[in-house]
């Protein structure tokens, strides 16, 4: 029977499938938008005529229809709030222009209907941005999966119309479909838009794969264990949009203070108005410096600087892969006290994130340390010398080298006594002893053809040839006895010139009581053998046939 792996079946009533649909909205998409910029248009046509003292008519017309197209919003927010027996700044808006246009300053009064339309427009456009930008998550999720029948077959159905204990099918390349559990197969699947790791990771029957993943060279199948509705991604989706509708401290201040101070901006105008024409005031004097005080008391700025702000920088933290939970936590970034040097700095010396720290790096200019000279070394030990070498400078000598400055105390027939007055104590019976150790443990080293590492190599970018060869002088010194040793090709990496001593040292080995058996392709090596089974191809069934 054919494998389903191999084959992909197209579905007679499918048709291609569609492109993930560009979220991003436009602006002039929006009707605040669109209104403010007609009014602005207006304000704008207006403006020349007014100022130059053209027809009257004509920029009184251009004016009115600035102060209609930017100010209708806000006069029917007005007379909602009077139904419901409420008052905002709108109101103060609104009248604050009407009452312009009435004491003779149409220019401002329109002048303040267009800030004040703006600013709505770039609200509007800021919530409907943040808002792509957490809906944009969707798109991550293909629209499509190839359901695996019970018959052998498969066929392609919608993501969302999948359930829980239905198995998918996911070939290279593809993104899985839901998440769930992996039932066969092997491959690495980049999870970086669901866990931020940069590299693939590893999957295999009983790991947990999510929707939205892109899976890597090996085919999956993959058992439905979650609904696509309350997949992680949807789940992403759901707590980012719950969050954005919090509001910041400054936001919750001012619609907690917007009523009284309406209400006390309408009481202080009225007063204005009425306590001068009480005492004798002209009635146009006491209507301008009313209007005059309405115009001055009205928000517009207060508005302006709260919520568009912080939307333009949450839709603009998410244009860049950042989501910000709400406007809380961009409000809070502006209290931040940590400098950039002491966050790289953090990063460095505590971030287990390489992505991070490579990030970091790049504000970081590397340089030797003036005291330990790049060693990391303190410079009390730094102070610590044999042979007039410092213990930086003995660590990157090779074997060879370190043997050499060994061994004319090692090999030194008289040691001096160990006293307080001593300049050095590189001659005392406690330094020979310990440097004719040192020398007879890298002796082995250098039979082994090892004498040109140094100390200070680290073992991660040794070759398996050289760990096993360290490995080998390790046993050698320990002693032991009746072990037996299994080797893979420990003359790998080795210079031909070396083999020899190798393999004294594997005699050596033997000779102690050892076991050795060595999978060897070296035929130097092959010839010293006591014993040689053939392991290659056609061998035979009854484990090798003995040469």
């Amino acid at each position: 029977m054919s494998s389903v792996l191999d084959q992909r079946p197209v579905p007679a009533a499918a048709g291609p499938r569609p492109a993930a649909m560009r979220r991003r909205p436009r602006v002039l998409a929006l009707p605040e938008a669109r209104w403010a910029l007609v009014s602005l248009a207006l304000f704008l046509l207006a403006l020349p005529v007014y100022l130059a003292g053209g027809p009257s008519w004509l920029w009184g017309v251009l004016f009115a229809a600035t102060y209609i197209t930017g100010g209708w919003e806000s006069g029917w927010e007005v007379l909602k709030a009077l139904k419901a027996k409420t008052l905002d700044v709108d109101l103060l808006m609104v009248v604050a222009s009407l009452g312009a246009a009435a004491i003779g300053q149409v220019l401002d009064g329109a002048l303040l209907i267009v800030i004040f339309a703006t600013s709505g427009a770039l609200e509007a456009v800021a919530t409907a941005r943040t808002a792509d930008s957490v809906r944009g998550l969707l798109d991550l999720a293909p629209t499509t999966a190839a359901r695996l029948l019970t018959d052998g077959g498969e066929e392609t159905i919608p993501a969302e119309e999948l359930k829980v204990g239905d198995t998918v099918l996911v070939r290279p390349g593809e993104r899985v479909g839901a998440d769930g559990q992996v039932v066969e197969g092997a491959s690495d699947v980049g999870q970086a838009t669901i866990t931020g790791e940069p590299l693939p990771v590893a999957k295999q029957a009983g790991d947990e794969v999510f929707a939205g993943t892109v899976n890597g060279t090996g085919a999956l199948r993959v058992r439905v264990e979650r609904d696509p509705a309350d997949s992680v991604i949807a789940r992403i989706v759901k707590m980012v949009e719950e969050a954005s509708e919090t509001k910041a401290p400054t936001q919750l201040f001012i619609e907690k203070i917007e009523q009284r101070y309406s209400i006390g901006m309408v009481l202080g105008t009225l007063a204005v108005f009425a306590i001068p024409l009480a005492f004798g005031d002209e009635l146009s004097s006491a209507l301008l410096r009313a209007m005059t005080f309405m115009i001055v008391a009205s928000p517009c700025a207060v508005v302006l600087s709260t919520m568009p702000p912080l939307l333009s920088a949450i839709a603009n933290a998410g244009r860049h892969g950042v989501l910000a939970k709400s406007a809380v936590v961009m409000e809070r970034l502006g209290q931040v006290d940590m400098s950039a040097r002491k966050h790289v700095m953090h990063v460095l010396a505590d971030s287990k994130s390489e992505k991070m720290r490579e990030r970091a790096l790049r504000f970081v200019r590397s340089m030797p340390c003036p005291e330990c000279h790049g060693s990391g070394l303190r410079p009390e030990a730094l102070a610590v010398t044999f042979a007039g070498r410092s213990i930086a400078e003995v660590n990157v000598m090779p074997l060879t080298e370190v043997a050499a400055l060994l061994r004319p105390v090692a090999e030194r027939s008289e040691a001096d006594a160990t006293t307080s007055t001593a300049r050095s104590g590189e001659t005392t019976e406690v330094a020979v002893r310990i440097c004719a150790d040192l020398v007879a443990r890298v002796a082995v080293l250098l039979d082994l053809g090892l004498g040109y590492l140094s100390l200070g190599r680290r073992s991660t970018t040794l070759s398996p040839g050289e760990a096993q060869r360290l490995r080998i002088a390790t046993q050698l010194r320990s002693g032991l006895f009746g072990v037996v040793y299994v080797l893979d090709e420990p003359s790998a990496g080795l210079h031909p010139a070396d083999a020899e001593p190798l393999l004294e040292v594997l005699e050596r080995l033997k000779k102690a009581g050892n076991s050795l058996f060595v999978v060897e392709h070296d035929m130097d090596v092959v010839r010293r053998a006591d014993w040689v089974v053939d392991i290659g191809p056609g061998a035979g069934e009854g484990g090798g046939r003995v040469l």
